[in-house]
């Protein structure tokens, strides 16, 4: 079995991303309250700025463990990231080793993060991967939705794909909800049935946040 991901490098993680999110951007977090204090829990997270992940990993009021896309770890990049308890995932392939290490986190009673839209987009949940809803029906784990809202203007971006420095970024955390329709089927039928129970769930979580921070 591979080594799983370390909750200590996880928390360190945390600690660094607080310090660099708050430095950079001005972050305001709404509903961290919502979270669960402890147990097995997946945050689902909408995808349209390269700092998303990292801006919920400083912010969350746990230490959690995103599944991130293998390109992301490159040159020193890639052991600082697995030293923060970050997963390397393959997308071209079933990544075997990837879910076994995700699937871990929830068993141990860990934070898992989902980017359930795969790439960054336009961040609204509108192509959900099936991916989301396995970890969910699979671990029992309860999904957390999280809306990451900066700013999309152009002006002031040093770097494409990230809101411009100093913006303010809201991050707004969901209240926790079952993938599961509570039978523990893992069928397709119930894997798809589970798809789109979350993809309402996220679509009217992120509809509430924009409507709660005006974006």
């Amino acid at each position: 079995m591979s080594e799983l991901p370390s909750p200590k490098g996880a928390e360190i993680g945390r600690r660094i991303g607080v310090g660099l999110m708050y430095g950079l951007w001005r972050p305001r977090v709404l509903g961290a309250w919502k979270v669960p204090a402890s147990g097995p829990l997946i945050f689902a997270v909408n995808h349209s700025h390269n700092i998303d992940g990292p801006m919920v990993i400083g912010v969350a009021p746990r230490a959690s463990h995103f599944l991130v896309k293998k390109e992301a770890f490159v040159g020193p990049l890639g052991p600082f990231m697995e030293g923060v308890g970050q997963i390397k995932v393959d997308r071209d392939t079933t990544d075997r080793t990837a879910i076994t290490r995700a699937l871990g986190v929830l068993e141990n009673g860990g934070v898992l993060g989902i980017f359930p839209e795969g790439t960054r987009g336009e961040g609204d949940f509108a192509a959900l991967r099936a991916g989301l809803a396995y970890f969910a029906v699979r671990s029992g784990a309860p999904i957390v939705p999280v809306a990451v809202l900066g700013s999309t203007e152009r002006r002031g971006r040093l770097i494409k794909g990230l809101p411009p420095l100093r913006s303010r970024v809201d991050v707004v955390f969901g209240d926790p909800f079952e993938a599961g329709d509570g039978s523990g089927r893992r069928t397709r039928k119930a894997l798809d049935e589970a798809t789109e129970r979350i993809q309402k769930q996220l679509a009217a979580h992120l509809e509430n946040a924009r409507r709660l921070t005006g974006r």
